[in-house]
């Protein structure tokens, strides 16, 4: 496939913006001053201000005894890369490559995506009408490389150069398409050389001398010998899928059927590479310019359309298509190798495996938070605290099993809480204690358990637990901290509860 780019000239970019916030300044002549070398000069001036003789770079004195009345406003240079960002991030509904060109210009990779339009014509009419629409006054050129479009959109008869006549295109430009230097070009002129057929066919040797390296490099940029990448103003995900629309979509049902068609092609192309998304982010450009987007993720990689379809409605609800959404685009942000496994629940590990499980944490995840969900696995440590550890995905293995010689509690403290002890005995369990205010009967208790210390992370003293029952019925789990004391209060905490 042909390598396809389209530059985007905002010819009154500074007026046509002011203008958008002031609507009587379209039908007036005006222009942005900014001070220079002690002058205030010209830096920007409207249709009807150029059509009466100002141009950039005029000193502002002069302007205004050319156009008495002249409209004047100040430059605000800290708005127009805002203003060219913004314009692009709004172009990500024609490609995924939309590339800020200063001063005034727009660069887009269309490789590819001009038949979902019905064609190059009608890509280019939409790109016209969609800025056109906003109050932007822009002229588009569409060639095989990103300089001839550039020349083609400023200095070209048909925006539009087909395929196979890039070179064609070129040496029918003036010389100033090829982004020269002002002296370069003032020096091609002053020698005849006006446009780029006059010495395309002259020896590199002579041009290289005559006008130096870079004055070459811009000519091979132009015919595709040499290449420089665009740096696009959102990072293009490799896994994408989009959908024009070629009425604006105003309903939930709309919505739905654009997510399913996207999700049938980007779940084909995983199924394809043996990849599954883990997460995904559905986006909907809208007629006023604004996008509105919606992102899920998953437990485990999945290509399951029906999983995924069901956990994007459950956000349908924070979707507001104003008036109208004109653009669909599905993006797989994170991808992973998947492979078909055996449905069960529990393997002989302890490992989770049944996809439906996964599907179920996934819309538990959607409804409730994917920080609200957590999986532990056992950790080979002897302090009760950190003989547990936080699993990283649902795929994550035990590297140990989980202690079952000696009892421990459906929920543990961490950290364990203080508690008051009263009639303590050496060596036995506590007969009351209070916690939270609340004073316990010891009815019931075993132990103790000495668990030490792991001297190689910390030193302290070791911790020896009780189980015991109140007279209630409820079960804790207690321990002291160190050998009984008969001449101090002794420590004691309360670490869990048994269910």
């Amino acid at each position: 496939m042909a390598a396809r780019y389209v530059s985007i000239w905002f010819r009154y970019l500074k007026t046509d913006w002011c203008s958008l916030d002031k609507p009587q300044l379209k039908e007036v002549p005006f222009v942005l001053r900014s001070p220079s070398h002690g002058r205030m000069v010209i830096v920007a001036a409207n249709e009807n201000a150029r059509a009466k003789g100002i141009r950039i770079g005029d000193v502002l004195a002069d302007a205004r005894a050319l156009v008495p009345g002249l409209e004047v406003l100040d430059d605000m240079p800290e708005v127009w890369d805002k203003l060219l960002r913004r314009l692009a991030e709004w172009c990500i509904r024609f490609t995924p490559v939309v590339a800020v060109d200063p001063p005034d210009g727009l660069l887009l990779d269309a490789t590819g995506c001009a038949h979902l339009w019905g064609g190059e014509e009608k890509y280019i009419a939409a790109i016209n009408r969609g800025l056109s629409n906003k109050g932007y006054d822009v002229r588009v050129g569409m060639a095989e490389t990103p300089l001839v479009a550039w020349g083609v959109a400023r200095y070209g008869v048909n925006p539009l150069v087909p395929a196979g006549e890039n070179t064609n295109a070129l040496l029918a430009l003036p010389v100033e398409a090829l982004r020269l230097e002002f002296e370069i070009t003032d020096r091609l002129r002053r020698l005849g050389l006006h446009k780029v057929r006059q010495f395309i066919s002259m020896p590199r040797t002579s041009l290289r001398r005559r006008f130096g390296a870079e004055f070459l490099r811009q000519l091979d940029l132009a015919l595709g010998r040499e290449s420089v990448p665009l740096e696009p103003v959102m990072p293009v995900e490799p896994y994408r899928e989009q959908l024009p629309c070629l009425e604006p979509v105003l309903t939930v049902a709309g919505i739905e059927i654009a997510l399913r068609e996207l999700l049938d092609r980007l779940c084909t192309r995983l199924e394809k590479e043996q990849k599954g998304l883990r997460t995904a982010v559905f986006k909907g450009y809208r007629v006023d310019g604004k996008w509105m987007q919606v992102e899920i993720s998953t437990s485990k990689a999945t290509r399951n359309r029906e999983h995924v379809f069901k956990l994007f409605a459950l956000r349908f609800s924070s979707l507001e298509p104003g008036m109208g959404i004109e653009l669909f685009i599905l993006e797989a942000p994170k991808v992973e190798p998947y492979s078909a496994q055996q449905e069960r629940m529990w393997d002989a590990s302890g490992g989770l495996e049944d996809v439906r499980l996964a599907e179920l944490i996934d819309r538990l995840a959607n409804h409730v938070g994917a920080t609200r969900i957590k999986r532990y696995l056992p950790d080979e440590h002897y302090w009760p605290e950190r003989s547990i550890k936080l699993a990283q995905s649902l795929q994550e293995k035990p590297t140990t099993t989980w202690p079952s010689q000696k009892p421990r509690p459906l929920q543990l403290l961490d950290p364990p809480e203080r508690i008051e002890v009263t009639a303590p005995i050496p060596d036995y369990p506590p007969m009351l204690f209070r916690y939270n205010g609340k004073l316990h009967h010891v009815a019931r208790a075993d132990g103790p358990e000495r668990i030490e210390r792991e001297w190689w992370i910390e030193k302290g003293r070791h911790r020896d637990y009780y189980c015991v029952e109140d007279d209630e019925g409820y079960r804790y789990w207690l321990f002291r901290l160190g050998h009984y004391d008969d001449e101090k209060a002794s420590e004691w905490f309360m670490h869990g509860f048994f269910a």
